[in-house]
């Protein structure tokens, strides 16, 4: 993509590729791209009370940029991510507001997927595993639970994990001993320390884990080995997921591809469906 078409937060994210950040600079990057518009006008202490760091944290993610302090950085936002017309919100209430953020999700998701490639590989790893555990807890379990229903109808063996506990690591032992390859997280905040356990259990099981997360620098990001980012919105006083439920559909046509009889199962389905009388419509 060129840079004059690319979204701020677009921009931020490409910033911080390739360079390995603490879980305090993580939250620093975050916090940034969830403000990318505002983020070139924010003094060190403005953008730390944001993030929830300290000052000199800021400082020092500058200089693990390459910068040789945060004015450096900001000076250098300024430049490749100069002010966009900010869109008339003033006469929007806040549910508006709430839906026109999410609106801003969804374009920045578009961006992103302009490189088709790592929905694609993330496809092909899924399609490939016989069967196909799904997990998803607390916020991320509706997303979960949505994506394992139509990949059924498609995939001969989708194994949905939703409950947490003390099974959940026998759930994903019964997976991989079955033939399981690849494991699908959907991460959605605030995050479950039980996710990141299970996570580092599927990959010592030897499974691939790919996940569906808010951001590239959400705490699953270290034990996951292919991250799809989609933001969540934090108008309203639970976050919106409508990006990452728009990013697990991608990635179940992804998959689809990558199964030679999934159109003859849905087909199938369809032809059941109609003689057992099961929609009305």
């Amino acid at each position: 993509m060129s840079g004059g078409t690319e979204s701020p937060a677009a921009r931020l994210q490409a910033l911080f590729e390739g360079h390995r950040l603490t879980p305090t600079q993580r939250r620093i990057a975050h916090s940034m791209v969830r403000r990318a518009a505002d983020v070139p006008f924010l003094s060190s202490v403005e953008l730390a009370e944001l993030a929830g760091v300290s000052q000199p944290s800021v400082t020092r993610f500058a200089v693990a940029l390459g910068f040789d302090g945060y004015p450096a950085l900001r000076r250098h936002l300024r430049e490749v991510a100069p002010a966009e017309p900010a869109p008339e919100t003033g006469s929007y209430n806040e549910y508006q507001q709430a839906v026109e953020a999410e609106i801003e999700n969804l374009r920045h998701l578009a961006e992103v997927l302009a490189d088709p490639r790592p929905v694609r590989r993330a496809g092909r790893v899924l399609a490939g595993s016989r069967p196909l555990p799904v997990l998803g807890l607390r916020a991320a379990a509706a997303q979960a639970h949505g994506f394992a229903y139509f990949a059924a109808k498609v995939h001969p063996d989708v194994r949905l994990l939703n409950e947490g506990g003390t099974m959940l690591h026998d759930r994903i032992d019964a997976a991989a001993r079955a033939g399981a390859s690849a494991l699908l997280c959907f991460a959605l905040p605030r995050h479950p320390r039980e996710v990141l356990d299970a996570l580092a259990h599927a990959k010592e099981a030897g499974l691939t884990v790919v996940t569906v997360a808010d951001s590239p620098f959400a705490p699953v990001a270290k034990v996951s080995d292919l991250l799809l980012p989609a933001a969540v919105g934090t108008g309203l006083a639970f976050d919106t997921a409508c990006a990452p439920m728009l990013l697990g559909r991608v990635l179940l046509e992804a998959m689809c591809d990558d199964l030679p009889d999934a159109q003859a199962r849905l087909e199938e389905f369809d032809t059941k469906a109609a003689a057992r009388g099961l929609f009305v419509d």
